[in-house]
């Protein structure tokens, strides 16, 4: 098994770093948190004096970082072992992508952006959705480690591609997860239960993933955050991070966007209103004029 540098060991990079280490990789994680890097050594990480020597050691480097200016940072730190691969999980700007895959190429070092869907949950469980930018070759060499931490591996086209496809499926899902949760509000306000809003929803042309996978009041999901007090999941400032992504990438490519512009507004709202640390799902509860 190959050695695997994981630089990034937060909610989501923790399990899916944790994951390698069950499959059978030597993974060196960095993380500039202590508490983190105390999680991550507990399952089975070494943890490394910094990025670069991790980098200096490892077959395959993973960053899971919050920015675009983030991963170019560290990936302009680092010195690759001859034929290495560089792997960015971090859901960011398209352009800083192209950028970082240019880094990649004048290192000598193959490279792909692959944001992920699925969230903790999905970290923990393995499952997560790849959302793969890259040559073919470097694809190619990916999808094994890749499998090891997802169920679905999709190859989205060329540098930056991957990054393009998380903030248009993003997108979608702010905008349905708005129009699911206006509709439970409204179908209060006319004295419907939330079970037969659902069943009959869930079944019909309004069914969504928003609704049956996530449905957004207590009960007729169980697995849903709404019936653990909105506790992300995929937390509300995660969401409009995401949203802002594809307003910028709407704007600099001309694309008409307006109800991703309007989940963007809402959301920013929710957040700035105190509801960044809940589920993005959680919206409902401004929308119900409750904060």
């Amino acid at each position: 098994m190959s050695t695997i540098a994981f630089i990034g060991l937060g909610n989501m990079g923790g399990p899916m770093a944790a994951n390698l280490v069950k499959s059978g990789h030597e993974v060196l994680g960095v993380d500039l948190v202590a508490e983190l890097r105390e999680a991550a050594q507990a399952g089975g990480v070494k943890i490394a004096a910094s990025a670069a020597e991790a980098a200096a050691q490892a077959d395959v480097v993973v960053t899971m970082l919050p920015a675009g200016r983030h991963v170019l940072g560290v990936w302009g730190e680092l010195t690759p072992k001859a034929g290495a691969l560089w792997i960015d999980s971090s859901t960011i700007d398209v352009d800083s992508a192209r950028k970082a895959h240019k880094l990649a190429q004048d290192k000598g070092a193959l490279s792909i952006d692959a944001p992920v869907s699925g969230g903790v949950g999905g970290a923990k469980a393995g499952t997560l959705t790849f959302m793969c930018g890259g040559s073919e070759a470097a694809f190619a060499a990916a999808k094994p480690v890749l499998e090891r931490m997802g169920k679905r591996i999709v190859h989205c086209g060329a540098a930056g591609a991957g990054q393009a496809a998380k903030i248009c499926n993003n997108m979608i899902l702010g905008a349905t997860m708005i129009a699911t949760c206006e509709a439970f509000v409204l179908g209060e306000k006319l004295g419907l239960s939330h079970q037969a809003l659902y069943d009959v929803a869930s079944t019909s042309s309004g069914q969504s993933w928003s609704l049956s996978s996530y449905c957004p009041v207590p009960g007729p999901v169980p697995a849903s955050p709404a019936n653990n007090g909105y506790k992300p999941g995929f937390a509300a400032a995660l969401m409009l991070k995401d949203l802002k992504l594809a307003q910028e990438a709407a704007l600099a490519s001309g694309a008409n966007t307006p109800l991703g512009a309007a989940a963007a507004q809402l959301y920013a709202l929710f957040n700035a209103g105190g509801g960044a640390g809940a589920d993005f799902s959680g919206i409902i509860e401004f929308l119900r004029g409750r904060g």
